[in-house]
């Protein structure tokens, strides 16, 4: 099946960064057939009203399953241990986290974002949910030094990956499996070097938290007079499988030593400053050639799973720590959000840009509402002014799943309920644990 959409800008995010005004972007079935081309015959055309049409977004980490964690201990210092990982221990369920899966979902789908990085447990279930709800999923096993929810031994994490790898490497469309080792401070060496060989084995992805916290910054240099990232390459954890979350406290030679092993970042800039645990040197990565897109976190640090909210807040963060105005453009902070994440990745030969050939994962962008006027310059408007209410219809894998700001296939009021009927004994933990905080 053909469909044109018409009477749109096409906001590309190519190489080129193209923007074609009064534009046109035809999908054949999954895939872009062309852009601009009024003459090819369709089966169906659908009318922009003036708005504009980019690729789906894509979250390069998140936690689909922390849902329930939402508004919950804000303020809390050393909420990770204090609060989060006792919680799930003591309530988290497979039926939960899938729960929470589906709500995530819909949420992100309504804000324009189409694939996701996801590190949490009972990834079988979650990739389920993705596969319900029609997104694109890279979906990875935590691994812990400790028992868990979803294991009742330190580190079963890593049976637990390698078999939802090799059960889902090829398997479906929309899934790619990988594998999440926690952190450089949650993991031994020996754990790490066990995913990294799960990873080199069936050639996924690695993701981990690296350089995020103080505390782990301190102990890596006085038990070891390294930087965590010096300490990942010194036992050879670099490579261009790892995708590194945070990587705020990253030096100069961390970012050469990263650049040379091919490895990449998820900048979460939303959950990094709501902490307070600073700013990190995006501009260094870049310049450094690392590949880098945006991640939200889970729904308990960056409390959104919308990308359209961590925009702003990358050229307001950077051209402040860095005190230049004029720094990050916002044409080049929204590929950040789109082919940035897809090579982070992996999966720039399929999404982040509207290219022929690649995936129809799109985002059609109203311009009626009341913050969207006037409209200088697309790319200005859609990193400052836009919100994720701004996201008016989704495509993924060319199946429209949001049309006119509603799920076409799913009910949010039941995804809700089912949620909150999950949520119960969650719900009864966590205002007990709150208590103490």
């Amino acid at each position: 099946m053909r469909t044109r959409i018409e009477n749109v800008t096409l906001v590309t995010t190519d190489e080129a960064n193209h923007l074609y005004p009064q534009g046109c972007l035809v999908i054949e079935d999954d895939t872009i057939l062309a852009l601009n081309d009024f003459d090819l015959e369709v089966d169906e055309v659908i009318d922009g009203k003036q708005g504009l049409l980019l690729p789906g977004m894509v979250n390069t980490h998140c936690h689909l399953g922390m849902i329930p964690f939402r508004s919950l201990g804000d303020d809390c210092p050393d909420r990770l241990r204090r609060f989060l990982f006792p919680l799930e221990n003591a309530a988290m369920t497979r039926e939960l986290a899938q729960a929470s899966a589906r709500y995530a979902a819909a949420e992100m789908m309504l804000g324009g974002v189409t694939t996701v990085l996801d590190m949490y447990y009972f990834e079988d279930a979650l990739a389920e949910a993705m596969i319900e709800r029609n997104m694109r999923a890279v979906l990875a096993e935590t691994i812990v030094d400790f028992a868990n929810c979803d294991s009742n031994e330190p580190y079963g994490g890593l049976a637990i990956s390698e078999q939802f790898i090799a059960q889902w490497k090829n398997r479906h469309p929309l899934i790619t499996p990988a594998i999440g080792p926690h952190a450089t401070n949650t993991n031994s060496a020996e754990a790490l070097k066990q995913a990294q060989a799960i990873a080199e084995r069936y050639d996924v992805l690695l993701s981990l938290h690296a350089a995020e916290m103080d505390y782990e910054m301190e102990m890596f240099r006085k038990e070891k007079n390294q930087t965590p990232i010096e300490y990942l390459e010194s036992i050879g954890l670099l490579s261009q499988h790892l995708v590194a979350a945070h990587c705020i406290h990253v030096h100069d030679h961390d970012l050469k030593l990263m650049a040379q092993h091919g490895c990449r970042i998820a900048h979460c800039i939303g959950s990094n400053t709501k902490a307070g645990k600073g700013v990190a040197p995006l501009k260094k990565m870049i310049e450094q050639g690392i590949p880098v897109g945006l991640g939200s976190d889970g729904a308990s640090s960056g409390n959104t799973l919308d990308l359209f909210s961590q925009l702003p807040l990358i050229g307001k963060a950077h051209k402040t720590a860095n005190h230049d105005r004029s720094l990050f453009p916002a044409k080049e902070i929204l590929p950040l959000a789109t082919l940035g994440g897809a090579r982070v990745l992996n999966l720039e030969n399929q999404i982040g840009s509207l290219t022929p050939g690649k995936k129809a994962d799109l985002v059609l962008v109203e311009t009626q509402s009341v913050n969207m006027y006037p409209i200088y310059d697309p790319f200005s408007v859609l990193v400052y002014s836009a919100n994720a209410s701004n996201v008016d219809s989704v495509w993924v894998n060319g199946v429209q799943t949001v049309k006119h700001k509603q799920l076409v296939k799913h009910d949010l009021r039941a995804l809700r309920a089912d949620l909150e009927t999950k949520m119960q004994v969650f719900k009864a933990e966590a205002l007990r644990r709150s208590e103490d905080l």
